[in-house]
């Protein structure tokens, strides 16, 4: 008994050796994994471990960390800003990144661009930004000295871009909702950020209009997230976004917002080139209108020119009227005759999504060619819009049972409906 008594003794002495002997890249890699409360808690670990928690190089204060704070009572954030600055100030060396959630309370601009200030000097390379508050936050001159930055996501910013501004040489990501730029345009960033690969918009940004050959430049460009509202035209041709392709040879996303987008013209007589999008993976095209002749056709030349193309995703514009389920005949009404002759389908096509189904004709002609033309096709995902599409059983047998007779080429494919 003597014995194992001091076997389990010797066995806690050696897990403390352990502990305490982990080499400094070790303990911040583990504590780096931790939400920072937790982190900031293996000080009680041993006296060793009292100061570890400043070897933090990812610094999250995220949603969770406010609640929280709240949850101690923590709720004035007079009083979390004095936590994050007490924190921040007791870090030893650099910090790679940087998350910070702003809540719908009041908040001191001030106290942000400090900390902001503060990271430009700990070579900061991922910086995110998301305010909840109604009021945009204004951001300083201070963002743009972080010289080693590869990610910024900002959310609901006001930003005002220095003269002296040179550039940021590492940017790699940039994402962008709900952001204002006071007096340049960001043409300014993206010209001299030779080194991005994704470019992110939301819905609501307010970043003004953009030059489509400033996005051209971006060689390296392998995400591309656009409303196309945003871009500086009057109206869009689909040549103008079909040749943005043999631009960006690299893009292996690309995500189009049809939403409040004019177009003109359409692609009659234009010379077929079949690899536009020599890398293109993924095309994710939202609120089409089904009716425009004119979208739809720039929606099948971008399946067509997508040789690599392996998922398809393709939303209906969200206030068309929802047509009658009766008549699913698959007659091209809307469609051209140009469309009609288009063999939609990609050699390496696997999955295709149809959010906001609404059952017209021109869908299930998509469904059609899709299914016709994808040798690799696996799945195709149908969700309907609302039960206003498909109100009873038997309307919901007549989809099923004209899709059910249309040709596969993909001996595997299947069609799954998610009835709501």
């Amino acid at each position: 008994m003597e014995l194992a008594r001091g076997t389990r003794k010797t066995s806690k002495v050696v897990l403390e050796d352990v502990i305490n002997s982990m080499p400094d890249n070790v303990v911040t890699n583990i504590l780096d994994r931790l939400p920072i409360q937790h982190a900031v808690r293996t000080a009680i670990l041993s006296r060793k471990w009292r100061f570890k928690w400043t070897m933090l190089t990812h610094i999250v204060f995220d949603k969770m960390f406010y609640e929280y704070l709240v949850g101690l009572g923590f709720e004035n954030w007079y009083k979390v800003k004095n936590i994050i600055s007490r924190l921040l100030l007791h870090l030893k060396g650099p910090i790679t990144r940087f998350v910070l959630y702003i809540p719908d309370k009041v908040f001191d601009v001030e106290d942000i661009n400090s900390w902001i200030m503060f990271l430009s000097r700990k070579r900061v390379k991922e910086l995110t930004l998301k305010n909840r508050h109604g009021t945009p936050l204004n951001l300083s001159i201070h963002i743009f000295s972080c010289a080693e930055l590869e990610n910024l996501t900002l959310r609901n910013c006001s930003l005002r871009i220095p003269p002296t501004f040179c550039g940021l040489p590492n940017l790699l990501c940039l994402e962008l909702h709900r952001v204002a730029f006071e007096n340049a345009s960001l043409g300014k960033i993206l010209i001299q950020s030779p080194l991005l690969e994704i470019l992110k918009f939301g819905r609501r940004d307010r970043v003004g209009k953009i030059k489509l050959v400033e996005i051209t430049k971006l060689k390296n460009l392998k995400q591309l997230y656009l409303p196309l509202c945003f871009l500086d035209h009057k109206a869009i041709t689909s040549c103008l976004i079909v040749d943005l392709g043999s631009c960006l040879p690299n893009l292996q996303l690309l995500y189009l917002d049809f939403q409040n987008s004019q177009f003109l013209g359409n692609l009659v007589g234009r010379k077929r080139v079949s690899t536009s999008f020599p890398s293109l993976e993924i095309l994710i095209l939202h609120q089409i209108d089904f009716s425009s002749k004119i979208e739809l056709l720039l929606a099948s030349e971008l399946i067509c020119y997508s040789p690599k193309l392996q998922t398809l995703e393709i939303s209906a514009k969200l206030n068309a009227a929802v047509p009658p389920p009766a008549n699913f005949v698959c007659t091209p009404t809307n469609f051209s005759s140009e469309l009609n002759d288009i063999q939609l389908g990609v050699a390496q096509l696997r999955k295709a999504v149809l959010p906001f189904f609404q059952g017209s004709e021109n869908e299930m002609l998509l469904i059609k060619k899709l299914l016709a033309g994808s040798p690799s096709l696996k799945k195709i995902y149908i969700h309907p819009k609302s039960d206003e599409v498909f109100s009873d059983d038997k309307g919901k047998l007549m989809v099923a049972t004209k899709l059910l007779k249309f040709y596969r080429a993909s001996p595997t494919a299947e069609v799954e409906i998610y009835w709501s």
